[in-house]
């Protein structure tokens, strides 16, 4: 079986081409092309499809960066951070394909978790899984992403949310602090305003503000010429730089209760899993105990909590492995 699958993004959209044989997936081809130079989807896809000399694949399921909309017969958008608004059926015309199904980038990540081996996984908490019980996939990357999965038939039905826009609720002192920082400067105070790229480096402003430790000037230097959240990150790992090293505790802290929050909401009895760009990028921060203390600190539904496998996926193509199911049983 071959199948042509896409992550499509306000930067980037990425095509394969997957070949399925054997109970394996293995990619024949693969293309990243800058979204903003091209004025839809349609023209990135058929450049693709001419540069190689395989026949087309049929089918294909693109996942967005955005909110799908799911009709009768067909799935729209409205990519986020660009200005492209894709029609399943329209694209699918556009480019010759039998059927082509759109899904949101992380509900593509709930799909590929079925795809993932042993070595793409690390466990933070064991629990007690339950067979097909319900699960629930968080990831802080660009945003922050939720999904819920739930079992029909013969395998994993992935259902996208918008949970991470959820009103951020404070569990101490430091974070009734953040709180209300979050309301001064940003009028709102929501989980995905700490738990994603920006959020990091909200979170050292924030820490910064409060004045108690100092901040360095190099660092300084590095976060005001590149990248914020990748400045902080490498200041803390490999600098062990006490303001970025406390930004990463809270924000690790904030993470493990909002992915407590969704293992509650899902009745995820089959596992939380812990997915994005940015969880391999701070994983031994993740194995220390503040993320697990965070996520069980749930009251009297703490024992529930603590029996709820919890993993982090470390494979950065998950969502094109879930892309892949779906459009393998179109």
């Amino acid at each position: 079986m071959r199948v042509m699958v896409g992550d499509i993004g306000g930067t980037n959209a990425r095509l394969r081409i997957a070949v399925r044989a054997d109970g394996q997936w293995r990619v024949e081809r693969e293309r990243a092309y800058p979204s903003r130079r091209y004025d839809g989807l349609a023209p990135i896809v058929r450049e693709f499809l001419a540069e190689g000399n395989e026949p087309a694949p049929r089918s294909a399921c693109l996942a967005i960066a955005g909110p799908v909309r799911v009709g009768a017969s067909h799935e729209t958008v409205r990519v986020t951070n660009l200005p492209w608004e894709i029609d399943s059926r329209v694209l699918a015309q556009a480019i010759g394909f039998e059927r082509v199904r759109l899904v949101n980038d992380f509900q593509a990540v709930g799909y590929g978790i079925e795809a993932l081996d042993e070595q793409d996984l690390i466990v933070l908490q064991r629990g007690e899984p339950v067979a097909q019980g319900p699960c629930g996939v968080i990831g802080a990357g660009t945003g922050l992403g939720q999904a819920i999965m739930v079992w029909h038939g013969d395998h994993y039905h992935s259902i996208s949310t918008e949970g991470g826009h959820a009103e951020f609720g404070p569990t101490d002192d430091l974070q009734l602090e953040l709180a209300r920082y979050l309301l001064e400067q940003e009028g709102h105070a929501s989980y995905e305003l700490i738990l994603s790229g920006h959020g990091l480096a909200r979170l050292y402003r924030f820490l910064r503000a409060r004045g108690t430790t100092p901040e360095s000037p190099a660092v300084a230097r590095v976060i005001a010429e590149g990248d914020p959240a990748a400045a902080i990150t490498n200041a803390a790992q490999r600098d062990r730089d006490p303001l970025a090293l406390e930004t990463i505790e809270l924000f690790v802290r904030v993470y493990g209760a909002q992915a407590g929050n969704l293992a509650l909401t899902a009745g995820a009895t089959g596992g939380v899993y812990i997915a994005g760009g940015i969880a391999p990028k701070i994983l031994s921060q993740l194995q220390s105990e503040g993320f697990i203390e965070a996520f069980r600190n749930k009251a009297n539904m703490s024992h529930y909590v603590a029996a709820i496998p919890v993993r982090v996926v470390v494979n950065e193509a998950v969502g094109l492995l879930g892309a892949a199911l779906v459009a393998s049983r179109l």
